[in-house]
């Protein structure tokens, strides 16, 4: 799906169906209404913490998570999200309600006030909540590819990276192992041009991240992260590699962060004119122009998917501020052994090896 002269956008084939392609759309929609209602939440200091939203770069995830087998059942195909990955995790079965709890630390969220944004797990649909050490979560994932192995089960784990994690020594070390072991592993790196305020110019002197995978000896693949079928087609050929033995992909997404590092960075370090240039690239504004001028959608159809994450986005609202904040003696429940109080999300199911 790329850009044409005129601002058209070009034809690329896909085996998609009308259906897929517009359910793709409905994602991307409501990845970026979850996240516009939390930047209100959040200036009306209704949001715990900070806001790291996905502003540009929502069809990195979109578009990888479309790729995996997505069940409620603990036999799917896991993800472990990086800041920016909402929409991998709505795709996965995260509900819009119980992210904006989570951000708004309520009591009946799924940490209960514990923690914030995305850290936070549902091993049966198939998402495990980042941890904050940069890098770690590929150590991680690299085990949960491993218990795959272990247990001869056609499964693929894939782990999303912004490109200053890439810097960390837990990134090379746990896809180093996963190389080795050819383990059914997907490195997303989502290469938005900063860590923080720091330029790529500045973290690596190699052209580009998928030029690492030659030292890993594994598959490498970049891509314009700004186009959802391209990211999907990427994605898809990457898990049939891991499905069909060949080991670990390191998949670079080309995009960039149209807002801030979170809602409290002001971009100083952004040159003139940068974001301007990347918004005429808006990965959402490019897709629907991309199905109407390949007569893969009209505009009532598209008209029809904004209502409904509309509503759907305006319920999870509603009932995310109904919401209690937690009690304040429940801040040492789970801390002792023989607590009563709070159940955390890793005991609330008969333990099972294969959910994790």
């Amino acid at each position: 799906m790329a850009r044409g002269s005129g601002g058209t956008v070009e034809a690329v084939e896909t085996e998609l169906s009308r259906e897929q392609l517009h359910e793709i759309y409905y994602w991307l929609q409501l990845t970026r209404e979850v996240e516009q209602v939390l930047t209100h939440l959040y200036r009306q200091n209704k949001v715990i913490g900070g806001l790291y939203r996905s502003l540009g770069q929502e069809a990195g995830a979109v578009g990888t998570a479309f790729a995996l087998r997505r069940r409620s059942d603990g036999t799917g195909d896991v993800i472990s999200p990086a800041i920016r990955d909402l929409g991998a995790m709505l795709m996965m079965g995260a509900d819009a309600a119980d992210v904006m709890k989570q951000y708004m630390a309520k009591g009946d969220g799924p940490t209960g006030g514990r923690e914030t944004n995305v850290h936070f797990s549902d091993y049966r649909k198939g998402y495990v909540g980042l941890i904050s050490h940069l890098g770690v979560m590929v150590e991680v994932m690299t085990g949960v590819a491993m218990s795959f192995r272990l247990r001869k089960e056609d499964r693929v784990a894939v782990v999303y990276s912004g490109d200053g994690m890439t810097s960390t020594g837990a990134f090379h070390e746990g896809l180093n192992l996963a190389a080795v072991k050819k383990l059914p592993l997907i490195c997303v790196v989502e290469n938005n041009m900063y860590a923080y305020s720091t330029p790529i110019s500045r973290q690596t002197a190699a052209e580009s991240f998928v030029a690492k995978a030659d030292g890993y000896g594994i598959r490498g693949e970049r891509v314009d992260g700004n186009d959802v079928i391209a990211v999907y087609e990427a994605t898809k050929r990457a898990v049939e590699h891991a499905r069909d033995g060949g080991g670990p992909t390191l998949l670079e997404l080309m995009t960039y962060r149209m807002k801030g590092h979170a809602e409290h960075d002001g971009q100083k370090y952004v040159p003139a004119g940068e974001i301007e240039e990347w918004e005429a690239r808006d990965p959402v504004v490019r897709y629907e122009r991309w199905l109407l001028e390949g007569d893969h959608a009209t505009e009532a159809e598209l008209e029809a998917v904004r209502d409904r994450v509309a509503g759907e986005v305006d319920r999870a609202r509603e009932a995310a501020e109904a919401s209690p904040m937690p009690e304040p003696a429940a801040g040492i429940d789970d801390v002792y052994a023989g607590d009563t109080g709070w159940t955390p999300w890793t005991r609330r199911a008969p333990h099972d090896p294969h959910e994790a």
